[in-house]
């Protein structure tokens, strides 16, 4: 929580909802009620919770692979009755768990898994069996009430914890999500962005500072792009970059998935062709992989079908462009109402309802309500989540007109 409020990005309130169990997590958040994101301690609470159909709002979890699976295994090796060549390992998956240990030349042929979700009691009896049989030195757990059992019944554990960074990075991730979760069908967003000329192997007649250079000019024009859309720029290796936005965010930068997010600029500034790929999940690893699959299609030179994956996992390809109107004083009649709404707003707010564009257009509510949605049919308004009330009847509709579009 204090981390939290240093490291959103954008403006927001932190509301803390402590449990003893994880299997209390999907009961926390039917209390929590009219939130705009849910951000998880671990992966567990969060499988529970969307298990149980209670995640209503857009919702990510803090990552205990990687770093934080690397660091538990160098607090295991300074223990000396753990050989962290054979433990046994808790929520995370076979893949998270072969990678850390390739990542430090490590075998895990006598490393023991499991990641599917259950009670406390049954993980821990998971890892007290293979201690006992000899197969283990010691467990490696992401579940508190799990260690706790453990050491209670003398088996060595070891608690795998989140890094500073994983945390930031999930805040980041929640805040951008709630951000957005009110103006939009709000999606988790990755984007992938590949130099093919920083990937070619190096040249002995090119100056290394040369790519130094570039790399960096690179980073820091992704974060100027980045900071005009509440986004956040990590790089991966010294020619990817990971960028993490919201469904509508990019949906603006980009005409609606039409255009390469950043390739115009990069190769306007900097004269490099860039390959970009964009997935959409409801997670962080969700939608890098969907991501990684779109770059592939870029790379197979299918950008022209689709650079987008949805996160459903299917390729988002965008209408096709209206063939421009021929000249003429008539205003398509979308424009029209935009217009006359624009012109008796007050205030500048341009959220209205049905029944307040009908007064505005003089028109009953039900002919606003259709009208309203040609606007949104012609891209020039925005339908908002239903302003639920405790009143019983429909919800009122609320629609976010785009008057900027008049200027156009």
């Amino acid at each position: 929580m204090l981390m939290g409020h240093a490291a959103a990005p954008v403006p927001c309130r932190l509301v803390a909802a402590a449990y003893r169990d994880e299997q209390e997590a999907s009961d926390k958040v039917t209390r929590l009620g009219g939130v705009d994101a849910c951000l998880f301690a671990s992966p567990i609470p969060y499988e529970l919770a969307r298990r149980s159909g209670v995640l209503t709002m857009p919702a990510t979890h803090v990552q205990l692979g990687g770093a934080a699976l690397t660091a538990a295994l160098a607090r295991a090796a300074l223990d000396d009755r753990i050989d962290p060549r054979r433990v046994s390992v808790d929520v995370l998956s076979r893949a998270e768990v072969d990678e850390a240990y390739a990542d430090l030349g490590l075998s895990t042929a006598e490393v023991h898994s499991r990641d599917e979700p259950g009670a406390t009691g049954t993980i821990a009896a998971f890892h007290e069996r293979l201690v006992r049989q000899g197969a283990t030195t010691g467990a490696l757990t992401c579940i508190p009430g799990v260690a706790d059992r453990l050491t209670a019944a003398g088996v060595p554990a070891i608690r795998i914890r989140p890094t500073s960074a994983a945390v930031r990075t999930a805040l980041h991730t929640a805040a951008l999500l709630g951000a957005h979760h009110r103006l939009e069908e709000s999606q988790l967003t990755v984007i992938l962005v590949e130099v093919p000329t920083l990937r070619e192997p190096v040249r002995r007649a090119a100056p290394r500072y040369w790519r130094d250079e570039l790399r960096l000019s690179l980073h820091r024009l992704l974060v100027q792009e980045a900071n005009r859309i509440n986004a956040s720029v990590w790089p991966i290796d010294d020619h990817s970059y990971l960028v993490v936005a919201t469904r509508g965010s990019i949906a603006g930068a980009t005409d609606g998935f039409r255009v390469l997010p950043f390739a115009a600029r990069i190769r306007d500034e900097l004269g490099l062709a860039v390959e970009v790929g964009v997935g959409m999940g409801r997670t962080t690893h969700d939608a890098e992989t969907h991501a990684r699959a779109a770059l592939a299609r870029t790379q197979a030179g299918k950008a022209a079908q689709g650079f987008a994956v949805d996160r459903e996992g299917r390729a988002l390809v965008p209408p096709p462009r209206m063939p421009p109107q021929s000249a003429g004083p008539v205003k398509p009649k979308g424009v029209e109402v935009l217009a006359r709404l624009a012109a008796k707003l007050e205030g500048g707010d341009t959220v209205v309802d049905a029944e307040g564009a009908g007064k505005m257009l003089g028109v009953t509510p039900r002919t606003a309500r259709r009208l309203l949605r040609t606007l949104v049919d012609e891209g020039l308004a925005w339908p908002l989540p239903p302003n639920r009330t405790p009143q019983p009847g429909r919800p009122r509709q609320l629609y976010r007109l785009i008057v900027e579009k008049l200027n156009r």
